[in-house]
């Protein structure tokens, strides 16, 4: 039976190779018409996917052919089975088990959406026979080591990946097939850019690469470090005339800063029969808002989801508000991006985005999947410029007013609670002073402006009698201040006696126009002083030389001192080599004997390359010998039940 199935499966895995070619997007109207596997199939169906979206019928053909892609559509088209489905193929096609090792790299920049993503692939790929594995941040990382060596598609967060690549001994993929980046321009912005370097260098060049994402990456320093070779970029919704889906009603509110919290209770306590997503910009706000409204009871469910919630709580959270059918989530942007929250009817941007990619992401949470959804963005005055960013990039936004009778301020209660609780008080006092650091740091500086908002209102509102002093602001008002006085300084230095150019030229100059003229303003002059003192000569202190510790090393290393080595004996006078310590192969010993006036980073390159290789394998060996003796005590055990039965 093993053997026929064999047959089956290699039979059907050459007839499918065959149709890729022949296949193309336009003919295709299912998930039949496309060449897939028949255990991929009997997943799709069993999930109710029976008609792909315009991006899987462009994207999943071309992956099934090996090359690579850049991917590219609008929030809610469904590029996560795009990249899914060629992964699970590519591995069936290639017989892939479980003693190859890691076949497949899916990375996400935030734990939420890995979480998401395992789970899809979980109800596809049910029937298919691969390990896969979740690999983000607040899990047990004594748990994924052990188990890390046997999974063949892994799905992580750049930081735990690379923590794996570091500390792991057992945790290699020499022999990865395909890698996926999800959402990849967050993937390889600033904020995971040393992580995803250290990552690309550990991969092998010679891999099937997918990256796909609402806001794509065209550059050419992204697409460089990533080694593609001849990249499709597929984007389905390029040429359209909105880059936001289409049954999103997107529309924006000016009001000042302080009248912030207002507008958001009373759109909270109005519709309580939502589900909401709100966006804020920091962590410190969603913790003190969500707090303050608790405390106030709206007639809804009240979350929060930022990152320094956490892990089991942070997951709470998520899995509550996808559960629910009516609720109120406050969220930072690690909610903005690829979580699929089903029926959302309103996305609330209280705070600006940082940029329009930010936006789109934001927005894209609701109306997902051709549905309708609602989009609210909270301006201030001095914001309205990011509404010209908005229609310069193809989004289109109308202006609300807001109805003053259906205002309810909240500020008294909420000046009430912060009297009485001193905890909730500096958790305000810490949201002001985080949002204005926000403000400030931001780099477009025509749609943000610290200067513009007035922050005692700011912090009345937020239930603060006076507003925190905000140090960064004045710091940097004292520095320019510095500055301007410098430059003032510095341009009052003038000239005394005759003209520069009278004096290079050597003429003669009759006028007394700069007899009497001032050199520098300002001079601190002691009229009182003696002429001794001011004449008397300054002595000169000797220096005494501090050798640094560099210096010592290198006198260290000439005199070729062997520094801290201990060497421990047996009992019949042999030395016992500490791995630690020494070098166990010949190139080792070589390099630490012929060890110069400094270190050969090519050679030392080698060493630990060759060194890394033994370690290992006296790891393995170690583990081998450590499972033994766990099954030997299973045994023993065992034996003892079974005589005590007897």
């Amino acid at each position: 039976k093993k053997k026929e199935a064999r047959v089956q499966e290699t039979n059907e895995i050459t007839n499918l190779q065959e149709r890729y070619e022949k296949v193309s997007p336009d003919d295709i109207e299912s998930f039949n018409d496309i060449p897939l596997s028949s255990r991929t199939q009997k997943g799709l169906a069993e999930n109710g996917y029976v008609k792909p979206t315009e991006i899987q019928k462009e994207s999943i053909v071309i992956a099934l052919r090996g090359t690579d892609i850049l991917g590219a559509a609008k929030t809610g088209s469904g590029k996560t089975l795009a990249f899914l489905i060629p992964v699970l193929e590519e591995l069936y096609c290639k017989t892939w088990t479980k003693l190859d090792g890691l076949g497949a790299l899916i990375i996400t920049p935030t734990r939420e959406l890995a979480l998401q993503l395992y789970e899809t692939l979980v109800k596809v790929g049910k029937y298919h026979d691969f390990s896969a594995g979740l690999i983000i941040g607040g899990k047990d990382v004594k748990f994924e080591r052990e188990r890390m060596h046997h999974v063949n598609i892994i799905i992580c967060t750049p930081g735990r990946l690379l923590q794996h690549m570091d500390e792991n001994p057992l945790f290699q993929c020499n022999n990865l097939q395909i890698l996926v980046l999800d959402e990849a321009d967050r993937c390889l912005d600033l904020g995971f850019e040393r992580e995803m370097d250290c990552i690309i260098q550990n991969l092998p060049h010679q891999r099937h690469t997918l990256l796909f994402s609402a806001t794509q990456t065209k550059k050419v320093k992204d697409l460089a470090r990533l080694s593609l070779t001849d990249p499709k970029y597929i984007s389905v919704h390029e040429h359209e005339k909105y880059k936001t889906p289409d049954g999103l009603t997107q529309s924006y509110i000016i009001c000042d800063q302080h009248e912030k919290m207002t507008l958001l209770w009373s759109f909270i306590i109005t519709h309580t029969k939502q589900k909401i997503l709100v966006f804020l910009s920091t962590c410190k706000q969603v913790k003190y808002i969500h707090e303050v409204f608790c405390h106030l009871r709206p007639r809804n469910t009240l979350l929060a989801l930022h990152g320094r919630m956490q892990q089991h709580k942070r997951l709470e959270s998520f899995k509550a508000f996808w559960r629910k059918e009516h609720a109120v989530l406050l969220a930072t942007d690690i909610a903005s991006r690829g979580l699929d929250f089903p029926q959302v009817h309103w996305v609330v941007h209280i705070d600006c985005p940082e940029d329009v990619e930010t936006y789109i992401h934001r927005a894209g949470r609701t109306a997902r999947y051709h549905k309708g959804g609602e989009c609210l963005l909270v301006l201030i005055p001095s914001e309205k410029k990011f509404k010209e960013h908005l229609e310069n990039n193809r989004i289109p936004i109308n202006e609300i007013k807001v109805n003053p009778n259906q205002m309810i301020s909240p500020q008294a209660k909420i000046e009430a609670l912060l009297a009485k609780d001193l905890n909730l008080k500096a958790s305000a006092q810490r949201a002001f002073v985080a949002y204005a650091k926000f403000v400030f740091l931001m780099k477009d500086k025509t749609v943000f402006d610290i200067k513009a908002i007035d922050t005692d209102k700011y912090a009345r509102s937020m239930g603060l009698v006076i507003s925190p002093r905000i140090r960064f602001i004045a710091k940097a008002d004292k520095k320019k201040e510095n500055n301007d006085r410098g430059s003032q300084n510095s341009s009052q230095i003038v000239s005394i006696g005759p003209s520069s150019k009278n004096a290079f030229l050597g003429e003669e100059d009759d006028s007394d126009d700069n007899v009497l003229s001032l050199k520098r303003r300002n001079h601190d002059i002691d009229f009182g002083q003696e002429e001794e003192k001011s004449l008397q000569p300054i002595e000169e202190t000797k220096k005494t030389k501090t050798t640094s510790k560099a210096k010592k090393a290198k006198l260290i290393l000439k005199k070729k001192i062997n520094v801290n080595k201990k060497t421990l004996y047996t009992a019949d006078g042999e030395a016992i080599i500490e791995r630690n310590r020494e070098k166990v192969t010949e190139i080792g010993r070589n390099y630490d004997a012929s060890a110069g006036d400094g270190i050969n980073i090519d050679e030392a390159k080698k060493v630990l390359a060759e060194e890394d290789k033994i370690d290992r394998e006296f790891y393995r060996q170690k583990m081998k010998a450590k499972r033994k003796l766990l099954k030997k005590k299973m045994k023993e055990q065992k034996k003892k039940k079974q005589e005590e039965v007897e």
